[in-house]
């Protein structure tokens, strides 16, 4: 089932957006090691608060792409099927990004 609104809460994601999803994070665990080996190596400080601001703008990133396509696709198809709960789900999710 491709809902990830359904009562096993699973997404079943093509190829494509896999690829994109898991390119995205191995880009960002590559950026978070290499915030590790510039503390491993004495880096200033503000050098390793500026990767970290790079990191966190990846993972925002990423939660924006993986945020947008729930909505076209797991949101709108429960709202199709009359299945109201998917909103409050929704804002619930929303108001958790949001602190």
């Amino acid at each position: 089932m491709d809902c990830c609104c359904c009562h096993q809460k699973t997404k079943h994601r093509s190829p494509e957006e896999q690829k994109s999803l898991v390119n995205r994070l191995s880009r960002i665990e590559g950026q978070v090691r290499g915030l590790r080996d510039m503390l491993q190596k004495d880096a200033y400080c503000t050098d390793i608060l500026i990767q970290v601001s790079a990191v966190n703008a990846a993972l925002n990133s990423f939660s924006k792409e993986l945020l947008a396509t729930h909505i076209r696709t797991c949101v709108a198809d429960g709202i199709r099927r009359g299945e109201d709960e998917v909103i409050d789900e929704l804002v619930t999710t929303l108001q958790k990004l949001m602190k």
